[in-house]
């Protein structure tokens, strides 16, 4: 079996008739002046954590950067970004449970170290500009030294994305090809609306310095001047007889900068899964079932799409945001992706969205005028977002719809 049949059967794989939510929140972990914890120290508390809570610890590169347990797994990003991934459930109620017991076990421990949990779109010294990324050191992963070579080249704002960013990132199922390829078009149409209801900004004024007359969405400013070989909406996605052969065509081809193997960490620059079978580095016809799965996960690691599929379309569109906004996020987003009905009314009404430039142009001007601008048909996206609530509101059950109160 080759690698790229891998790949599509990955994607298949993940066909299931669930309606679960996946949630993940990355937070910044600083002390009383703003500056982040240093990677010795949280990885030494999350080597002692884990270990207490007889979890399953995550080591790369020799270091404990994270643990899993049965209800959520924790990981390290580029800076220390402190991440928790939820396992995935259908009812909010069950997310929010889990978060809060994490929360109270991290939020203890952190305090008594000087430091606390802060979730924003971007480290809140960093926006301010009282200190800059260049001040704040990447952790000692061999993934992100590489990948911070790789991005000084490629864009403009690598430094700004893996020192000082953070996201909320919901994760749906699908049931089919046809099911994953038309909730992630709804998904991406509406995705400027979702972006600007959930920013989550320090001050209202800033802007990054490259952009002084956008002081909005941020993240996705950072993301969108970062690479476009992986960056942006899903490509081909809203083309005719786009579907798991397209997706994993693109998984396949996009460079890979780094190649995480058999335990060893290796930089390849702009080859791609393709390239390194071409070449050989990666056997066509892998024997070890374990290694093959391996691959074809860290393939996947390396696309940054808005929306990454994988066995689940992974939302990645959000700021950071605390529990009450994110649960309200994700509510939404169940409103409107497990409904028939909203499915149905936002495909005819945003039917004449049919090319990525033409979402990206609201992005744009989101960027500019935040909730003001005028997208879709002549609305603004304050209008487009109350639609949205209102849409989910009619499908979640009625314990539920409390929460979009946060969004």
């Amino acid at each position: 079996m080759s690698l790229f049949q891998d790949i599509y059967d990955y994607i298949k794989s993940g066909e299931h008739r669930a309606e679960n939510l996946g949630l993940e929140i990355e937070h910044f972990v600083i002390d009383e002046n703003g500056v982040p914890i240093g990677f010795d120290e949280v990885t030494s508390l999350i080597e002692q954590v884990g270990r207490s809570l007889g979890a399953e610890m995550i080591y790369i590169d020799n270091y404990p950067v994270g643990y899993q347990v049965k209800e959520y797994a924790i990981s390290l990003e580029p800076s220390c970004q402190f991440e928790i991934s939820i396992s995935p459930y259908s009812e909010l109620s069950d997310i929010e449970r889990i978060y809060r017991e994490f929360l109270e076990l991290w939020e203890s421990l952190l305090s008594k170290r000087g430091y606390h949990f802060v979730t924003k779109g971007n480290l809140p010294a960093v926006e301010l500009g009282e200190i800059r990324p260049d001040d704040i050191p990447l952790s000692s992963k061999k993934r992100y030294k590489y990948m911070d070579a790789y991005f000084k080249d490629s864009g403009t704002y690598g430094k700004y994305m893996m020192r000082a960013s953070a996201s909320t990132q919901v994760s749906v199922d699908y049931e089919s090809e046809s099911d994953l390829v038309r909730k992630l078009r709804v998904l991406q149409k509406i995705a400027p609306i979702l972006m600007i209801m959930m920013e989550n900004k320090t001050e209202e004024t800033t802007t990054l310095p490259e952009a002084p007359d956008k002081p909005h969405l941020f993240r996705i400013q950072e993301w969108d001047d970062l690479d476009p070989d992986r960056t942006g909406f899903f490509p081909r996605s809203l083309e005719n007889g786009f579907g798991y052969r397209q997706i994993a065509e693109t998984v396949y081809e996009t460079p890979l900068i780094l190649l995480s193997d058999n335990g060893e960490t290796t930089y390849v620059g702009h080859k791609s899964a393709k390239d390194l079978v071409a070449e050989g580095v990666i056997a066509e016809n892998e024997p070890d079932e374990t290694r093959r799965k391996k691959l074809v996960e860290h393939v996947f690691s390396m696309g940054f799409f808005h929306f990454r599929i994988k066995k689940f379309i992974e939302i990645r569109i959000a700021d950071s945001v605390p529990i009450e906004k994110a649960l309200g996020y994700a509510g939404l987003i169940k409103g409107i992706v497990y409904s028939e009905q909203n499915l149905e009314r936002l495909e005819k009404e945003l039917q004449d969205i049919d090319t990525l430039g033409k979402i990206q142009e609201a992005v744009v001007k989101l960027e500019t005028y935040g909730h003001d601008a005028v997208i879709y048909h002549d609305e603004t996206a304050a209008q487009w977002a109350d639609r949205l609530k209102a849409l989910a509101g009619e499908h979640l059950p009625e314990h539920e719809k409390a929460y979009l109160a946060y969004v």
